[in-house]
């Protein structure tokens, strides 16, 4: 698919996020507590990426917003430590590399700020995701980093910079 396009996230993207958020959330079981589903910062995703070392970038297709994907430093880590963040597609963008080029353009903005370790969270139901981590030289780790309040996310996994 060549016809999507990838930004910056803008202030209206908010409840259209929200919803594509939850959405994929709720069609893999995974739209409980613990997690992004119940957490507000979700509804104000604009607001939480406004920071110089913090990105979030959209993923459009026909003007439609289908996923994002950011990164911002770890609260509760050194400075030097980030955290991938959000990466969620609608089905309908799946398949066709879109994840692939989300997952770059972050560990790059990543290593231009200077971070040196990227972290991420997400559930062991999601297989493709994993898939995806890995291929990009992510490795499982056994504990939590940082606080994300996310405890639902049980899989972890790092990336060295």
């Amino acid at each position: 698919m060549s016809d999507y396009k990838i930004r910056l996230i803008k202030p209206d993207d908010n409840k259209p996020l929200a919803d594509v958020i939850r959405t994929v959330l709720t069609q893999q079981g995974n739209n409980v507590d613990g997690t992004v589903f119940t957490d507000e910062a979700t509804d104000r995703m604009f607001d939480g990426y406004q920071t110089e070392n913090s990105v979030y970038y959209i993923v459009e297709i026909d003007n439609k917003v289908v996923g994002g994907c950011g990164v911002a430093q770890l609260i509760g880590e050194k400075e030097t430590t980030c955290e991938l963040q959000r990466l969620f597609l609608l089905k309908e963008a799946r398949g066709y590399g879109i994840g692939q080029k989300l997952v770059e353009k972050c560990i790059n903005f990543a290593k231009r700020k200077g971070y040196k370790l990227m972290y991420l969270e997400t559930f062991p139901n999601m297989v493709e995701a994993i898939g995806l981590y890995k291929k990009n030289g992510f490795k499982l780790i056994d504990k939590p980093l940082g606080s994300t309040g996310h405890f639902y996310c049980t899989t972890r996994m790092t990336l060295d910079l």
